[in-house]
């Protein structure tokens, strides 16, 4: 019987709420790229598309609550923006990690919890479902965040330190360190906009901006941490091995497992498409990232298979990142968009997803068929992904197709160039990888599989069914 919250108080409290979520979903896509750690690549990408999620979810709320025009593109409050302007621009992975889940994930949950104890529950019934869900998976968010922060060094620790300097820096007259330091500042922030909600005080202005003095320049560049020790290695091509019906199915699990794990490149180009596409409809990048987690779970996907076999993939195999490379360095996103859409109807074909679900049932490894199964259900999704926002905005499909074949023309590369610059020596390492699976499961190796021409015939020879 107490009254609640006004309709006006609820929606001023759930646009700052959109606005932080939104913020945050930036800042994950942002940071995929040229994160080297391959657990925080994908975990930014599972938590960019949950953000992407609750934001979608409070906007529809919103919208039923008396608004229109919504607003929902406006700054809520401008230390709420230097805050997270500040977490963007955290010059290191330690200070990024500090700031996402040490502060800004936080204060949304606090601003969640505050919300569902303070508004009516019967009369807001549809508020508080809302942000149910949101806390539930914010909670997931700090949880992965709580042990990340855990693993990875301390300011003392020296070599990954808050600073990016490569050595502690911690106050020694204080005893303050750089990352105490740094969430300071950002809990200034927070009180300096009464809050996340703003349903505190406001009673200092901002700290001066930090990180944050000199705009964010996105990084296209992909960065791998040491289990990618030759990203530039071109000399194994999946798709010859998979596709030749002669050689036996069980080998071709590790070219399965290969290729799910190669997607890694994927997020890594999808988010510089995101990031370098303003002002489409939210919708746009709520589609956009819910592909980009699923290719950075196909990747998982991968990882997961290697180990279902036993294999230490770090140390056989070679993932290369020339794709996403290339793509983000030479193209324009809507070019990147066409390169994507191209390479997605081309799984559709008699050689693509059905056929490798199909190989992975004959290989006797059931995860491997349930596996291939969902990376085929999920492409069929990133096909109308693509029909609605790439080909859409084309004259036609059979254009679009064409032009997504023009763009990736451009970007073939003298692979002979990085071995000249001592880049990569193109190792084969099929060999080796083979002869590890057969061990693992007291087998010989057949020479036929073993000494297999793995290498790349033509610098398209993985598209061939789709150019023919």
């Amino acid at each position: 019987m107490r009254p609640g919250l006004s309709v006006d108080e609820c929606v001023r409290r759930l646009k700052r709420l959109h606005y932080s979520l939104r913020r945050l979903h930036g800042i994950c896509n942002a940071r995929i790229t040229a994160e080297p750690l391959h657990e925080l690549k994908a975990a930014f990408s599972y938590h960019a598309y949950l953000c992407a999620e609750h934001v979608s979810a409070l906007r529809a709320r919103v919208g039923e609550m008396r608004e229109p025009p919504l607003g929902l593109e406006e700054v809520p409050h401008p230390a709420l923006e230097q805050l997270f302007d500040e977490v963007l621009a955290a010059p290191s992975t330690a200070a990024l990690v500090a700031g996402l889940y040490g502060c800004a994930l936080p204060a949304i949950a606090a601003a969640l919890d505050r919300y569902d104890a303070d508004t009516h529950p019967l009369a807001d019934a549809p508020s508080r479902r809302v942000c149910r869900f949101a806390r539930l998976e914010v909670g997931d968010m700090l949880a992965f965040g709580a042990r990340a922060l855990r693993a990875l060094p301390t300011d003392d620790g020296g070599s990954s330190g808050i600073s990016g300097q490569g050595s502690a820096v911690r106050d020694q007259r204080s005893g303050i360190s750089e990352r105490d330091t740094w969430i300071a500042s950002l809990e200034a922030c927070l009180s300096a906009a009464g809050g996340l909600d703003g349903c505190s005080e406001s009673a200092t202005a901002a700290p001066p901006r930090r990180y944050s003095a000199v705009p964010y320049v996105y990084d296209k560049v992909p960065r791998r941490d040491g289990r990618f020790p030759d990203p530039y290695n071109m000399a194994v091509n999946a798709e010859a091995f998979i596709w030749d019906a002669s050689k036996p199915a069980p080998p071709k699990l590790l070219m399965l497992f290969y290729k799910r794990l190669r997607e890694i490149d994927v997020p890594e180009m999808m988010a510089s498409i995101i990031a370098e596409t303003p002002g489409k409809p939210w919708a746009y990048y709520h589609d956009m990232s819910r592909q980009l987690w699923d290719e950075a779970r196909h990747a998982l996907m991968g990882e997961v298979g290697f180990a279902a076999l036993g294999v230490d993939w770090p140390s056989l195999v070679r993932i290369n990142f020339t794709w996403s490379l290339g793509l983000n360095t030479q193209l324009t996103p809507i070019e990147r968009h066409a390169v994507l859409y191209f390479i997605e109807q081309g799984l559709m074909a008699k050689t693509g997803k059905r056929y490798e679900w199909e190989v992975a049932g004959d290989t006797g490894l059931p995860l491997a068929r349930t596996l291939q199964d969902f990376d085929w259900a999920d492409e069929v999704l990133h096909a109308r992904i693509g029909r609605q926002w790439y080909v859409s905005d084309m004259p036609s499909h059979v254009e679009a197709l064409r032009y997504g074949d023009r763009c990736w023309s451009k970007v073939l590369v003298d692979w002979e160039q990085w071995r000249r610059d001592g880049l990569t020596a193109h190792e084969n390492w099929w060999p080796a990888l083979y002869r590890a699976f057969c061990a693992s499961r007291g087998e010989t190796p057949d020479p036929e599989v073993e000494t297999f021409d793995v290498s790349y015939q033509t610098s398209r020879a993985d598209l061939k069914p789709v150019a023919e």
